[in-house]
Parts: C-alpha cells; structure tokens; sequence
C-alpha cells in the first residue's frame, strides 16, 4: 500500500495540519476540523482546512468532500443521502448540532468550527460511535405489536385523524442530534434513553394499531428512563426536521398520569 502525503501546500504544525487552499483562489473560508485517529496514540487535534468557496457546493457537506477528496483523503466522516433524509452526516457545527448535508456554509459566520456530536465516543475523527444509541432503540421494540390476527388479506386500517396523530414523530431520522445536544442525556445516558428514543417511543404509544400501550408505559415508567427530562428544549432547537421530542415526552407522561387515574 502506497503511503499518504499530504499535498504539497499543507503545512503541518505542532497543534494541527493547516490544508491551504489552491493558488488564486479568491474567496476562501477556513474551516477546523476535529481529528482523532485511536490507532496513531496521538492526541485529538484540529486541522485547518482553507476551501475556496468559488469552486465548492454550499453546503458544509460539500465542503468536507473537497477536503477528503483534494486535501486529506485520511479525513473520517459519515454521508449518505446528501437530502437530509439518512441522519448520517449529523456532526457539531458551529457549537449546534446539525446535518452537515442541510447547512449552507453561506450561514455559518467567521471560521467554521465542526467536531462530531457532543457526548458520544469517537470511533474516528467525526464519527461518533452509536452503538448505546441504537441498542436504546431496539429497547423499545420499535414496530408495530398486536394481539388481533390480521383482516385477511387486507392491511390493519386506521382513520385520517388517527393517521395525523403521527404526524411530527414519524418524520424522525434517528441523526442523535436532539439526545446528544441534551444536558440530562450527558450525564444519564446509561439510564435516561433520551429525547429521540423517547419520541420514538411515543410513535408507538400513539398509533392506533398498535396492541401493546400498557405494557410499553410500563417499560417507561421509571426515575430514569423517561423522568430525567427536564424540558431544557435543546432537543426542539437542534431537530433538523423540526419536530419537537419534548412534546413526546409531555404527551407521554400524560399518558401514565391519565393511566394512574
């Protein structure tokens, strides 16, 4: 296997590499970007990548493909649909949570600051380990539980107004920016599921297919798993889709109270 260079306008420096942008470009923003590569035994670092906005997409997705692609291929990150559909490319940008693939460069001021989503471990550079994350997930048992056969040869109908009921759940794409932006989720992750799985967790709890509300309340009904929200609202603010988990959760715990009733 050949071994990587750096191109030839990369200077490297104690705390980090700084990628120039190529000769005459005019309109240049420089972007820091966190790396952390476990096998080398070196500390996390930022390197600076200067990109020529002239000759790139708008989107800070775009941005990070020219880097890989013509200043760092080692350069680590998650990207799929580029749509805002896949949740793939979810990473901190600016200080917010966000999909790198929906935020225009156009919007980030002075130098643009991107680290992977806050909170979870590193696997490598901007890539976030999610194994806890979707192990929460598959805790919920996420589809669809009855106890009635079938219609035959027919699919379980439900009315437009219970069809609306999921309207602002469903849309969720599992990016992690709403659990990993949320203070009780840091200190409680082992525990508390957090704004996402919770929402998800509401998507079930509200379908009127589904057979099993008693018992996925009772998954719920604990000090952590669902009670360790505080309605701090980060989760709503960061949403790429703009849904809304604390309201979920609200709707969930007043599920248990009607319940207890």
């Amino acid at each position: 296997m050949a071994e990587f260079s750096l191109p030839k306008n990369s200077v490297i420096r104690k705390n980090g590499t700084v990628h120039k942008a190529a000769d005459g470009a005019t309109n240049v923003k420089s972007f820091k970007v966190y790396r952390y590569d476990p096998d080398s035994g070196e500390n996390p670092r930022y390197d600076t990548f200067e990109i020529d906005l002239d000759d790139c997409g708008p989107m800070v997705l775009d941005a990070l493909i020219k880097m890989k692609g013509e200043q760092d291929s080692s350069l680590t990150f998650r990207r799929s649909c580029r749509e805002g559909i896949c949740g793939s490319c979810s990473m901190n940008i600016n200080g917010k949570n966000g999909l790198a693939c929906t935020t225009a460069i156009e919007d980030c001021k002075g130098d643009v600051r991107i680290t992977p989503l806050p909170h979870m471990d590193v696997i490598k550079d901007l890539v976030p380990d999610f194994t806890h994350f979707y192990a929460q997930y598959s805790s919920i048992k996420p589809w669809l539980q009855t106890v009635t056969p079938p219609p035959s040869g027919k699919e379980r109908l439900q009315s437009p107004e219970d069809r609306e009921k999921l309207d602002g759940l469903y849309e969720c794409i599992l990016c992690a920016c709403c659990s990993t932006a949320c203070p009780s989720y840091w200190w409680n992750s082992d525990k508390f599921l957090g704004p996402a799985i919770l929402l998800q967790a509401y998507r079930w709890l509200a379908d009127s297919r589904d057979e099993y509300t008693g018992e996925r309340l009772d998954e719920l009904e604990d000090p952590f798993r669902l009670y360790r929200c505080h309605t701090i609202m980060n989760c709503a603010n960061v949403c790429p889709k703009g849904l809304n988990p604390a309201k979920a959760i609200a709707e969930t715990k007043k599920m248990l109270v009607e319940r207890a009733l």
